[in-house]
């Protein structure tokens, strides 16, 4: 991975994106792409075309002044960092931003953690996440150390996220890490240790797995809901980013009987990366 996109819009929250981006870059020697999707206002679009190309050049200038202040940290000392402004206001032009400069991951800040309705669905972030063939992580708070020495892969065991998966075991295996799979045992889809094991068996080998391989690569854990298994067994096991399988159409709240998939992604304190399953 060469190249890291942060889009911003100068909140504190994009500041917490920026942040972890950076740390990341500076780990692992990679470039910063900074975007900020400018957009003019309709109420400055006249049909005076002259007056148009002055508003744009007014708002580009105030987007550049707010740069120069937004990019002036510490952190970024030590880094290439590429700014970006776009005439657009739609986010998910976002992923044709990070084709166009090769970029490995894009990290995108997002508030709150009051429900999915609230926050992710309609959001920004969820607008990426939805359309981006291009892993995008997700931080909602300031993370100053982040690292990607232990990562796990929430899985319901459904075949279509097998190529999420791949995807994902790929991308950590670049930074030198094994991804593990977690698979959260709750009681409203109780299933028995045994068949736990059938329907693991199963998922792996369409992966290609080996027993030796599949018993140091997944776990099983119990719990009352899958959002606080994920939590838990992460908490426990001290893991520094949480990967889930995404879908185009669907997004994230596909996943885990439905619902907690988008709990995950939008209460989680730890960094959520995002992947998204091939649409047939």
């Amino acid at each position: 991975m060469k190249t890291i996109l942060v889009p911003v819009d100068f909140s504190k929250h994009s500041e917490y994106a920026l942040e972890a981006a950076a740390g990341l870059a500076k780990k692992y020697n990679t470039d910063l792409v900074v975007a900020h999707m400018m957009g003019l206002p309709e109420t400055h679009l006249t049909k005076d075309e002259k007056q148009e190309v002055f508003n744009a050049m007014y708002f580009l200038k105030l987007t550049r002044q707010k740069f120069e202040a937004f990019l002036d940290k510490d952190y970024l000392k030590g880094i290439k960092v590429t700014e970006a402004v776009k005439d657009h206001k739609v986010f998910s032009e976002l992923p044709e931003l990070a084709r166009e400069y090769q970029a490995g991951l894009i990290v995108m800040g997002s508030h709150g953690a009051s429900g999915m309705k609230e926050v992710f669905i309609g959001s920004n972030t969820e607008k990426v996440v939805r359309s981006s063939k291009t892993p995008v992580l997700v931080v909602k708070n300031q993370v100053k150390d982040l690292e990607f020495k232990k990562a796990i892969f929430a899985t319901d065991f459904e075949n279509e996220s097998i190529g999420a998966f791949e995807k994902a075991s790929e991308f950590f295996e670049s930074f030198g890490v094994k991804l593990k799979l977690l698979y959260i045992n709750v009681p409203e889809k109780f299933m028995s240790s045994r068949e736990m094991e059938e329907r693991a068996a199963k998922f792996t080998s369409e992966l290609g797995w080996d027993q030796k391989e599949a018993k140091k690569r997944l776990d099983f854990y119990d719990d009352y809901t899958v959002e606080r298994g994920v939590f838990n067994y992460c908490h426990r096991e001290k893991v520094d980013i949480i990967a889930i399988p995404t879908h185009g159409r669907k997004g994230v709240a596909h996943f885990f009987f439905g619902s907690l998939g988008e709990d995950i992604a939008n209460h989680s304190d730890i960094p959520v990366v995002t992947f998204r399953i091939q649409d047939n």
